[in-house]
């Protein structure tokens, strides 16, 4: 159920960027799929799990499909919702990050490995989504809102949660609420990660 809300939402984000740049029908189902299903079928081809989950169980196609269809008939109310596209992609990345390190840790992966794979079904559809509507991806953007930490936090719980044996459906709903209010705070006041510093170079010449 975690993994088809995020494939929703997701996919509403996407199609959302979509309708924004004034894409048509096709632009917008496009970029619906990529960022719905392209951090989950990356995450399946590392852990061998193929074919991955999109291409053996129709729903994963039909959800993103739906949301498309949502978002091209009300484009005259999202479009003027930009904020509306950052809270889906919270949305998204929270429920993401939580299946992706549960679907690891399914296949034996140890913490650090199911952390890292949880991280990279979260953030892999929305630099997908990104590069194809010729936009910096927010993972590397310069001075972003935190994106991939509130990721990381909400898989590490996941993978802590498991290794001491506690009961993972309530810390899973937990660790995805936890990661988009920890998403929407980050962009409301602007939180960024650290940069390194600068040496300067005494550089006289005027």
């Amino acid at each position: 159920m975690l993994e088809l809300a995020g494939l929703y939402v997701f996919a509403t984000s996407g199609a959302l960027m979509a309708v924004s740049k004034g894409f048509d029908v096709v632009g917008i189902v496009v970029l619906a799929m990529l960022t719905a299903l392209g951090g989950g079928i990356l995450r399946d081809l590392i852990i061998g799990a193929t074919p991955p989950a999109a291409f053996t169980d129709v729903t994963y196609l039909v959800v993103p499909l739906v949301a498309a269809a949502v978002t091209f008939f009300a484009h005259r109310l999202v479009r003027r919702l930009t904020f509306t596209m950052l809270v889906f992609d919270a949305a998204g990345l929270g429920l993401f990050c939580v299946t992706g390190t549960l679907k690891a840790l399914e296949f034996q992966l140890g913490p650090l490995q199911a952390v890292l794979l949880g991280v990279t079904t979260a953030v892999g559809g929305g630099v997908l989504r990104d590069i194809t509507a010729r936009e910096t991806p927010a993972l590397v953007q310069v001075d972003t809102d935190l994106y991939a930490i509130p990721a990381a936090a909400g898989a590490v719980i996941i993978a802590v949660a498991d290794r001491t044996g506690l009961p993972i459906p309530g810390f899973a709903v937990g660790a995805a609420a936890l990661v988009f209010a920890f998403r929407v705070t980050a962009m409301l006041r602007h939180w960024t990660a650290p940069h390194a510093r600068h040496q300067e170079t005494g550089d006289s010449t005027p």
